[in-house]
């Protein structure tokens, strides 16, 4: 099928042949195109809003900041976007398909429901370069988890879902410190809408008090430019309260403000579980995961080995002494685990953990609806003679999102 331009992804011609999933923001779908690809041999994933259910400016805040962000992304690690439109109920955007579901739902096939180290080295570099890639743009990704990395049909990933993302503006009057090797991939977007937790947040400011019930006060993350010369420095802060509870890094509940750091603490717990099955913060609510997240330290089995030490580093509490804070992602991809890793060969591998079959069915190919025939299905009233668990391909839902 012939790449599909944003000015010719036309909504009725597109048929969903099942659900992938539905988020915060929209309901994605697997499509075809039934004039450009009438067989169903291409089809593509599809994100839609309904307009319906937000209010119109803040929809068009969140879709123009995703869309524009996807038109501008070439990595081999993370989505593009292959069409947009829009009309008076919906805005819906298409990127490519990966069949292999996330690394979530991945785990849970594996052995013991974790990965090895040999799995975990290969799926954590191909992340790091994509988020090498996202903050030389100046994004910071901040929804690193694993439902959120897709495996492609190649079996390598792509990172998807830039609802959290958000760009970091420059700081002024930099000109003296500034980066020949960067200056022209600094991006001044302004910052998408993004959702706040900000009743949680209100409840955790206690916490900045708790040193005399043994939490040692972290320094602060701003650092001056004279005494050290750090990417992050040049950056200005989001003080924005976003993020999956067992990922926020500790900044961000502090309500410090944050930089590219948060994406490397994010990493730390992604790695954590995939190495053991769970995150290390884990409490029985969203304030004791919190509290856990900024007075506990993880914990690990056995003898501490090299992935036990990157962990460590990327779950350092201070920001400003995090692996990944001075260097970026060449702090990182120096760090022992990776030792011997053929960082430009990755897009080389052909075998890698995992291949993706392809799971699109040809009776799932054929017929199908329309995108708002699936929207007025679920808001018609119940029918004695329909129900969601009868209808034949409701019942084909994963765990992916885009």
């Amino acid at each position: 099928m012939d790449t599909i331009k944003s000015s010719d992804l036309i909504l009725n011609n597109l048929r969903v042949i099942k659900l992938l999933g539905k988020g915060a923001m929209g309901t994605v779908f697997l499509v075809h195109d039934i004039f450009h690809d009438p067989s169903a041999l291409s089809p593509f994933a599809l994100k839609a809003v309904d307009k319906s259910n937000f209010s119109s400016n803040a929809i068009h805040r969140r879709a123009l900041w995703e869309t524009t962000l996807l038109s501008r992304l070439q990595h081999p690690f993370l989505p593009t976007l292959i069409g947009f439109t829009e009309n008076s109920d919906f805005i819906c955007y298409a990127v490519p398909y990966c069949p292999g579901g996330d690394l979530n739902v991945l785990r849970y096939t594996q052995s013991d429901h974790v990965f090895s180290p040999s799995a975990i080295r290969f799926y954590l570099a191909e992340i790091v370069l994509a988020l090498e890639y996202l903050h030389t743009l100046g994004i910071a990704y901040r929804d690193l988890k694993p439902e959120n990395v897709l495996i492609q049909q190649s079996g390598h990933v792509t990172l998807t879902d830039f609802d959290l993302s958000t760009t970091l503006t420059p700081k002024k009057n930099l000109e003296f410190y500034s980066d020949p090797e960067n200056n022209d991939i600094l991006s001044t977007q302004s910052q998408p809408q993004t959702f706040k937790f900000s009743k949680f947040a209100k409840s955790m400011v206690k916490c900045k008090s708790n040193a005399r019930n043994g939490l040692r006060k972290v320094k602060s993350a701003r650092v001056s430019p004279v005494s050290r010369r750090n990417r992050s420095s040049f950056y200005e802060r989001s003080n924005s309260f976003v993020g999956t509870e067992e990922y926020v890094a500790p900044e961000i509940i502090r309500g410090e403000g944050h930089e590219f750091s948060v994406d490397w603490w994010a990493l730390g717990i992604l790695c954590y579980e995939m190495l053991y099955g769970t995150t290390p913060f884990k409490g029985k609510n969203r304030k004791e995961t919190f509290r856990r997240i900024l007075m506990t330290e993880p914990e690990f089995i056995g003898r501490k080995n090299d992935l036990a030490d990157l962990i460590g580093k990327l779950l350092e509490k201070d920001p400003t002494r995090r692996l990944g804070y001075r260097r970026g992602a060449s702090e990182v991809k120096e760090h022992e685990f990776f030792r011997g890793m053929k960082w430009d060969r990755l897009t080389e591998v052909v075998r890698p953990p995992f291949l993706p079959l392809r799971d699109v069915t040809e009776e799932e190919k054929k017929g199908g609806i329309t995108i708002t025939e699936y929207f007025q299905k679920l808001k018609a009233p119940p029918s004695p003679l329909w129900s969601p668990s009868h209808d034949e391909w409701t019942n084909n839902i994963s765990l992916t999102e885009f």
